[in-house]
C-alpha cells in the first residue's frame, strides 16, 4: 500500500479505537464495527451508480473510523461475471480511505475463514456451509447474531473488523492460536509504532 501523506495517529492510550470491517460486494456488501452490523444494498443500480452507491454509502460508515478492514478478492473466482466492477468498488474505496487519511488493511477471504473458523476450507463443505460456520463464530465467540438474508456478509465484515481491533490489541475475545495465525498473513500497516501506512 501506497501511504498518504500526514496519515492520523491513533487514538490515545486507554481510548478504543473505531474499526470497521468491510466485505464489498456490488449487491450486499457487509458492514461492521463492535458490536453491530449492517449492509449496503445497491437496489436496481448498474454500473457507475452502483459503484457510487458502494462508495458513498460505505463512506457514511467509514467517515469517522481509525481503521478499516477490507476483505480482498477471491482469485478463485476471478473469471466470474462483475469481477471488473467489484475490482474497481474495492479499489475505489480504497482511494477514498486514502483520501480521507484512514489506514486500511485489506484481508483475504481464506484469512478471514482461518480467523472465524480455524480453516480456510473444510473438506465436503460448500462455501456456503464455510461462511455459515463463520456465521456460527460470530454468534460464539464475540455474541453478535447475524440473521436473515445477508447474514454470511455481515458475519464475514465482522470478523474483518475483529481482526483490525485484535491488530490494535484491543481483541474482541480470546482466539485460539489456530485461528489467530491468520493474522500473519495479512500486510498490516504499521501503526502502532506511530509510521505509516
Amino acid at each position: 500500500m501506497t501511504p498518504a501523506a500526514g496519515m492520523p495517529a491513533l487514538p490515545a492510550a486507554g481510548t478504543t479505537p473505531l474499526v470497521i470491517g468491510l466485505d464489498v460486494a456490488l449487491v450486499t456488501t457487509g458492514v461492521a464495527g463492535p458490536g453491530w452490523t449492517d449492509t449496503i444494498r445497491t437496489g436496481a443500480r448498474r454500473g457507475e451508480q452502483r459503484l457510487l452507491c458502494v462508495v458513498q454509502t460505505a463512506a457514511s460508515f467509514y467517515r469517522a473510523a481509525d481503521f478499516v478492514v477490507i476483505e480482498g478478492p477471491a482469485y478463485s473466482k476471478a473469471n466470474q461475471a462483475g469481477h471488473d466492477e467489484l475490482a474497481a468498488a474495492r479499489w475505489m474505496i480504497r482511494c477514498d480511505l486514502i483520501k480521507r487519511g484512514i489506514p486500511f488493511a485489506v484481508v483475504t477471504p481464506d484469512a478471514r475463514s482461518v480467523y472465524a473458523t480455524g480453516k480456510a476450507r473444510w473438506k465436503g463443505e460448500t462455501s456456503r456451509e464455510v461462511k455459515g460456520r463463520v456465521r456460527d463464530a460470530v454468534a460464539v465467540r464475540y455474541g453478535v447474531d447475524c440473521t436473515g438474508p445477508r447474514r454470511y456478509d455481515e458475519a464475514d465484515a465482522y470478523i474483518l473488523m475483529a481482526m483490525g481491533m485484535a491488530h490494535l490489541g484491543h481483541s474482541l475475545a480470546n482466539v485460539p492460536d489456530t485461528h489467530s495465525r491468520a493474522m500473519a498473513g495479512v500486510a498490516w500497516p504499521d501503526l502502532l509504532s506511530g509510521g505509516a501506512l
